[in-house]
This record gives structure tokens, sequence and C-alpha cells, in this order.
């Protein structure tokens, strides 16, 4: 999947661009998860091996900027947002391209006000087979401009799969996130599914494999998380664990062998691979490399941690989660989110609301901040907040000089 996309340029950084191609030169093989430094003196940025667009955002983009081209005289919608970053949504808008429905699935535009001329993106999440029925319905196409992550088209693959050949299909999601919509619907043309969102839930469902609980308790823990005419009694006997490509690698592989475990101490480990379906190779390697690289970063050390990206943005919720269990961590959708050297905006992912904080910005000399942005982040967003705080520095080195050991090595 090594190609080049026609991403506009304005989405590319002077300065991350730099960085991350030296990486590439001076490791092709990826095999170093050491973060790059960039060393302005009285601060420095660590910055992660792998982070931003990702192979599946940056052929979404590709893909709805063409259609903008290709049809100047056509009213074309993207179904949802394309992509969870507000600057990437908002630059879409302001071309003309209006959203169909909200992220959680609310109807903005009836699509009853569709005919066959109109353009409709479908976004990078994929859709349901219902909604993409709806569309066909109205004659309007949905596969010229369908920019669905191949990856979550190997998870919607692998469910059909296992489904046909018995298996109950588990997703490890978040419920109402589109992607798991989309797969939930895509998984149930062939099988019985249940979400589980976390470890704590992969536990009560491994209970009720067991046997330790009720079928009673099975419907009332995951009310409104599974299929229609599901029986845990007669479903939970053969199941395959597929996830939200967004959810953390590390999260779905133990609640696999959570699961797997559960199969054993109900039937045997002789009898396992008839009660549980192999599905690690659905994983994303983008989400997997963002955040093992994450890990290694934080393994660095750092006085704080700046996280960019989109607020509903699951794997950007997920980097900050790994960050800020080692230090204090600010996600922040963009530089102007950082008021002064004083105060930031930032967001609780916990709580969902925005927080503004003091005294943020540690008083000595260097400070290092750990730098890393989610899989829809532009890298130009990063630029900005590098540029933002290297400018309260009067005795600051200039971007040129900080940026010497990556022009050398590229």
């Amino acid at each position: 999947m090594a190609r080049q996309f026609d991403v506009p340029v304005f989405y590319r950084s002077p300065i991350i661009s730099q960085v991350k191609e030296s990486r590439r030169l001076t490791d092709p093989r990826k095999r170093d998860l050491s973060p790059s430094v960039l060393d302005f003196g009285p601060v420095r940025f660590k910055i992660a091996r792998h982070f931003g667009f990702c192979y599946g955002v940056e052929n979404a983009i590709e893909i709805a900027y063409r259609a903008l081209e290709e049809n100047p005289d056509r009213r074309i919608f993207l179904l949802s947002e394309m992509i969870h970053n507000p600057r990437v949504n908002e630059d879409l808008q302001r071309r003309g391209i209006r959203f169909l429905r909200t992220t959680r699935g609310e109807q903005l535009i009836p699509f009853d006000e569709l005919t066959p001329e109109d353009i409709v993106i479908i976004p990078a999440f994929g859709t349901s087979v219902e909604v993409a029925g709806a569309l066909q319905e109205r004659g309007v196409d949905t596969l010229s401009y369908d920019t669905t992550c191949p990856f979550v088209e190997k998870v919607w693959k692998k469910s059909r799969q296992i489904g046909q050949q018995g298996f109950t299909v588990v997703v490890h999601g978040k419920r109402y996130h589109e992607e798991t919509r989309a797969t939930i619907s895509h998984a149930r043309q062939a099988a019985p599914v249940v979400v589980v969102r976390n470890l704590e839930e992969a536990e009560d469902l491994a209970r009720v494999i067991r046997g330790d609980v009720s079928r009673g308790f099975f419907f009332v823990r995951f009310g409104g998380r599974y299929s229609e005419g599901f029986d845990p009694d007669r479903d939970l006997q053969r199941i395959g664990v597929v996830n939200q490509t967004t959810m953390l690698a590390t999260e779905t592989q133990a609640i696999a062998d959570l699961l797997r475990q559960a199969m054993i101490a109900r039937y045997g480990a002789e009898a396992i691979d008839a009660h549980f379906a192999t599905t690690s190779d659905t994983l994303c390697y983008a989400t997997n490399e963002n955040q093992n690289a994450t890990l290694a970063l934080i393994e660095d050390g750092g006085d704080l941690a700046i996280v960019v990206g989109g607020y509903n943005s699951s794997n950007t919720s997920h980097l900050v989660e790994l960050c800020e269990q080692r230090m204090p961590t600010y996600f922040i959708k963009g530089a102007e989110e950082i008021l002064s050297r004083y105060r930031i905006r930032h967001y609780d992912y916990h709580a969902k609301v925005e927080r503004e904080s003091t005294g943020w910005f540690p008083d000595r000399r260097p400070v290092d901040i750990v730098l890393t942005a989610g899989a829809s982040c532009p890298d130009a967003l990063l630029d900005e907040v590098i540029r933002e705080i290297v400018g309260w520095f009067d005795d600051a080195r200039p971007v040129e000089e900080a940026l010497a050991p990556f022009a050398e090595a590229s």
C-alpha cells in the first residue's frame, strides 16, 4: 500500500514533513520507534515516530477533493463527517459539501431530498447496509466516491467469513461510533453480533460464556448491544472477536485472549478451534503503529504531552489515554487552544467537556514536550503548535537550525 496520495498542499507542513521524510529514509523498515527530537534550546519537542494521516485518511481526503474537482456544477453531500477532524470537515463545507447526517446518525437532510444527479461521498468509517440501500433506492451512486477505509472493509470481510462458518461476531468498539454501527450492520448479515466496549464488559461476557451467570444477566448487561434474536445459550458457543479499527490494539488482543480462555474453561483446550475463531489479522496496522510509537515516546519521557486531533476521534482519545498515565496531557484540536504560556484550553475526553487550565507550562529550561496526533490530524496543525510555543522565546533557535539534523539525514 506504499502509494502517494494527492492530498491538498495546505495539509502538509514544512517542519513535520521534513522530520517524517528523514525518518522514512533512515529507517525504511520502521523498526526504530524512538521519538524525533526538535531542539529549539529553551524548549524541545519529542515527536512520535508514527502519527497523523494514515492510508485510509489520505485515501478519503484524495477522493473527497477529487469529487469537488470533477463535479463543479453538481450538489455534493457527505453522509457524515468524512474523518474526525474539524479542520478537514470545515474546509470541505466551505467548498460547498453538505452533511446528510450527524456522527451519531441523526438525519440533517432527508434522503428524500436527494436526486440521482447528486453526489454522495461515503466517509472513511463506511456505512451500514441499510443506509447504502436507502441511497441506492433513490438512484444515488454510492460507489464512485466511496472513501471507506480498506482496513474497515477487511473487518467486514472477516466478520462475514467467520459468520458463514457458524461463529458469532464479538465487536470490540464503541456502540454508536459510525464505524461500529457499520460493522454491526455488515456482520449481522451473516452472524449474530454483540458489542463489548472494554475489558470489564468482556469479563462479564466471559462470565456468561462460562455459565457463571444467567442468560437474564446477559440481556440486562448488554441491552441494546446485540443483534435481533440473539440467544446467549446458542450464540455464545462459537465466537470470533473483531474490532473497531481505532480502538487500542492491545486491548482488543486482551479481550480476545480473555474470551478464548473462557471458551477453554467451558469446552476444554482440545476443542478450542471449534469454539473460537482466529481474527488477529483484522487489527489496523496504522492504529497499531501509532499506539506503539506513542508508548515508546512516553517511555522516553517528557514534562508534558500535547496530543492534537478532533475531539470525537476515537484513535486520538486512546493516544491521550496512554500519555496521561505518565505525565500531564493536553488534548487540543489546534494551536488556537494554546491561549498563552499560562493558559490552555483542552478537551477532557472522560467528561466530554472542554476545560481551561492555568500554570500548565513548566517554569524550567529546557522544557521537554511530548507531541503526537491522531490518524485524522493534518501535519500542518502540529507545525502551528510548534511555532506558537517556540514564538514565546526570544532566544529560541530558528526552525532551520532545529531541523538541521533531519535535513542532513534526508
